[in-house]
């Protein structure tokens, strides 16, 4: 039995998100656009249905519509589901429906979320109404959520704050949304993979060979995708290897840590046959080139996890390139 067989295997909550922008063009831009002056707003397609919302063209067609039309802020449940343990950034904090909702003078079905208080609350036919947002700024989510138009609950549940939007002067219709987008589980390494990093947190570089076709998997893999074995043979690399390809980030986004220029390439270690992507500092991003001879740059001792960041990027050797031949089959 291997070590990395008897070794508990790692595990760790990973959180991922972003904040997702897109521009709404002259459809949506009608639809968000009314939402903020709390009206709910369709467009006519050519056989005479009002799609809720909006459609750029006609499904059966394909022609582009202009044909706009308000629709009633009430409609009818057409299917739902229900929803026990709400997650972090759904519409409601308590229990809730997820329902598809025909909206009056609609002929398709908006999704939207139900206070309905129970899965015993709510039905397929019954009737419901947004509940509006008190501060309105161009976004789905100015509809709160719909209640029932027969029993609202006694005790509405609490909005969420207003979702993020983008900048625009006083009084300029909405042309951006923003919607938060947001990921959390819990993310649990192969025992390859916890070795791996292990080897990390000491400063090493472990690989996996395969036992049939002889090549080294950084970071490792439990079987080979070539020739799908079991890759049982650990192998310690250096820090040092080449740039393959890469890419210079000119374009500033949310979160980024560096100012841009900079280069993230794919690196080859010395005796690996698969390269890693990381980032490339130290010189010009200009200056970067495939076949350019690197060394990992690592973070102080006192930093060190079980993760490739204690790498803080590569750097130059100054050695000369290494040939393109002897990396082509590596891209």
């Amino acid at each position: 039995m291997t070590a990395a067989e008897t070794e508990t295997p790692l595990s760790a909550p990973l959180d991922v998100g972003f904040d997702y922008t897109r521009s709404v063009g002259p459809v949506l831009g009608r639809f968000v656009n009314a939402l903020r002056e709390r009206r709910v707003v369709g467009v006519r397609g050519d056989d005479g249905r009002v799609h809720v919302p909006p459609v750029e063209y006609d499904p059966d067609t394909a022609r582009a519509l202009t044909d706009f039309t308000d629709v009633g802020d009430e409609g009818t449940v057409v299917s739902w589901s229900w929803v026990a343990e709400p997650l972090d950034g759904q519409p409601l904090q308590r229990p809730f429906a997820w329902a598809l909702i025909r909206l009056d003078g609609a002929d398709t079905c908006l999704l939207h979320a139900v206070d309905a208080g129970s899965p015993s609350r709510i039905s397929t036919g019954m009737r419901v109404k947004a509940r509006w947002a008190d501060e309105t700024v161009g976004h789905i989510r100015d509809i709160v959520c719909f209640v029932s138009v027969d029993s609202p609950p006694e005790d509405p549940a609490p909005a969420p704050p207003p979702p993020p939007v983008a900048e625009r002067a006083e009084g300029e219709p909405v042309s951006t949304v923003i919607t938060p987008i947001h990921l959390h589980y819990m993310h649990s390494a192969s025992p390859e993979e916890s070795r791996y990093l292990r080897g990390l947190a000491e400063g090493r570089l472990l690989g996996q060979r395969c036992p049939a076709c002889g090549k080294v998997y950084v970071p490792p893999r439990g079987a080979c995708p070539t020739d799908g074995v079991p890759t049982t043979d650990e192998v310690e690399l250096p820090d040092t290897g080449i740039v393959t390809t890469f890419c210079i980030v000119n374009v500033p986004f949310l979160g980024q840590r560096i100012k841009p220029p900079y280069v993230a390439a794919y690196i080859l270690l010395d005796g690996a046959d698969i390269a890693f992507l990381h980032l490339v500092l130290g010189c010009e991003a200009s200056e970067v080139r495939m076949g350019m001879r690197v060394r990992a740059a690592w973070k102080p001792r006192e930093e060190w996890s079980t993760t490739l960041e204690n790498i803080a990027h590569f750097e130059p050797t100054g050695e000369p390139d290494a040939p393109y031949e002897s990396f082509a089959h590596h891209l």
